[in-house]
C-alpha cells in the first residue's frame, strides 16, 4: 500500500527523532526519477581556485552530485566578476572550463548562468563607473561579451540570460551600468544576441520572486517584464524560479502553504498562460528561523520541500529542478542570514557527512507523483 506524502514524513521524522539514521537514499538517483516524468534533476557547483576548500574539489561530493544529477549549472564562474573581473581587457574562463570539462567526462547536461546579471553589486568594480563611450559603443560592447561567452559554450542546454533584473521595492527595471548606458533596451538586446550565439540553447529570465505577501511588486514587475519581452517577440523560452524558499530577500518563515501558495500558483498560471516553460533553478531552504532541535529541523524543511514542489511539478511546464548545494557543509546559506543561536545551518538534501535527509526523500516523492510531461531532453 502506498503511504500519504504525511504518513512518510512523519514517520522518517519519527525515526530520526528516536536516534535512528534518517532513511537511506533511493537506489534510483534523483535524475533518473525525474527522467521518468519528463524533467530532470541537477545541481550548481562551485569551482572555487586550485586547492580551495570548494565543492569541485571536494571528490567524494563530486561523486554524489555525479550519482544524482543530469545537469550541472556554475555557482559563480559564468558571472562577469569572474570572467573580467580584473579589467576590461582579460577575460578568465578558466573556472568555468573545468566545470564543463567534468560535465563532459561524466555525461552530464549543463546550463548556462550567468550572461546579464544586472545588478550594479554583482559587476566587477572597474565596470561600476566605466565610460563606455557612448550608447553605439556601449551596445557594441555588451553585444560582444554576451556573445564571447555563449558562443565559447555551445554544449549548454540552456542560458539564464538575464538575472534578477527587476528591483523588489519598485517592480521596475533596476537602475545600473548597463541600463544607464543603453536604458531598459538593454534587456532586450542580451535575449537577440544570446540567440544568435547560442541558437540551440533554451533562454531563460531568472530571478528569485518569492510567494510572500511583501514579493508582490517583485511578482508584478517580473509578470510585467515577461508580457513585454513576449509581446515584442524577444526569444524567450522560459523563466528561471530561483525556488530559494525562505530566503532572507524575501521572507524566511519555513512555510509555503494559505494565502501565500495560493498567490504563487496565481503568479505560476500567469506565466503558464504566456506559453513559458518554467525551470527551478536554485533550490534550497533557508531554515534560519526553523526550530533548534536538527531532527524537528529536517521534518519541517522535508514538508515546506513537499508542499513547494508538489506545487511546482503539477505544472507540465516545469522542466527542470536544479538544486543550489546537494549538502549543508557546500551550501552559500551557511555564511547568508545566520541563526540566533548559531547553529549550522541545514537548508539541503544530504547533511554535511553526505548522508540523505528526509529533505531529499521529499525531493522523490513529489518526483515520482509528478505527471508526465513533454522534456527538454
Amino acid at each position: 500500500m502506498r503511504m500519504s506524502r504525511r504518513e512518510t514524513l512523519v514517520m522518517a521524522a519519527a525515526a530520526a527523532m528516536s536516534g535512528a539514521a534518517a532513511p537511506a537514499a533511493s537506489s534510483s538517483s534523483l535524475d533518473k526519477i525525474a527522467r521518468t516524468k519528463g524533467l530532470r534533476f541537477g545541481n550548481a557547483v562551485g569551482v572555487g581556485a586550485p586547492g580551495a576548500k570548494s565543492a569541485f574539489n571536494d571528490k567524494p561530493y563530486m561523486e554524489l552530485v555525479a550519482r544524482e544529477c543530469g545537469i550541472l549549472v556554475h555557482e559563480n564562474e559564468l558571472k562577469i566578476y569572474v570572467i573580467k573581473g580584473a579589467n576590461e581587457a582579460q577575460w578568465n574562463f578558466g573556472p568555468a572550463d573545468k566545470l564543463v570539462d567534468f560535465a563532459k567526462q561524466r555525461g552530464l547536461l549543463m546550463r548556462g548562468h550567468t550572461l546579464l546579471w544586472n545588478r550594479d553589486e554583482f559587476a566587477p568594480n572597474w565596470l561600476k563607473s566605466y565610460d563606455f563611450g557612448g550608447k553605439a559603443k556601449a551596445e557594441a560592447w555588451i553585444t560582444n561579451y554576451v556573445a564571447t561567452v555563449a558562443k565559447r559554450y555551445p554544449q549548454m542546454q540552456s542560458f539564464d540570460v538575464v538575472n534578477e533584473t527587476i528591483d523588489p521595492a519598485t517592480g521596475e527595471i533596476r537602475d545600473t551600468v548597463y541600463t544607464r548606458a543603453l536604458g531598459p533596451e538593454v534587456i532586450d538586446l542580451a535575449f537577440h544576441t544570446a540567440k544568435q550565439a547560442a541558437p540551440n540553447a533554451k533562454l531563460l529570465y531568472n530571478d528569485y520572486m518569492g510567494h510572500a505577501a511583501k514579493d508582490a511588486k517583485h511578482r508584478a514587475g517580473v509578470l510585467k517584464l515577461l508580457e513585454g519581452l513576449k509581446k515584442r517577440n524577444v526569444p524567450i523560452d522560459a523563466l528561471g524560479v530561483q525556488g530559494h524558499i525562505g530566503n532572507g530577500d524575501s521572507d524566511t518563515r519555513l512555510a509555503f502553504a494559505g494565502e501565500e501558495a495560493r498567490e504563487w500558483r496565481r503568479f505560476m498560471d500567469e506565466v503558464k498562460g504566456m506559453g513559458l516553460d518554467v525551470l527551478i533553478t536554485e533550490f534550497d531552504i533557508n531554515d534560519t528561523d526553523g526550530p533548534k532541535d536538527p531532527a524537528a529541523r529536517d521534518q519541517l524543511v522535508a514538508s515546506v520541500t513537499r508542499d513547494y514542489l508538489d506545487m511546482m511539478v503539477s505544472y507540465p511546464e516545469l522542466k527542470q529542478i536544479i538544486a543550489w548545494g546537494l549538502s549543508d557543509n557546500h551550501s552559500w546559506l551557511q555564511t547568508w542570514w545566520p541563526r540566533a543561536d548559531k547553529l549550522p545551518k541545514r537548508p539541503t538534501p544530504y547533511d554535511s557527512n553526505l548522508k540523505p535527509k528526509l529533505m531529499r526523500a521529499a525531493i522523490e516523492a513529489s518526483l515520482r507523483s509528478a505527471p508526465t510531461r513533454a522534456s527538454w531532453g
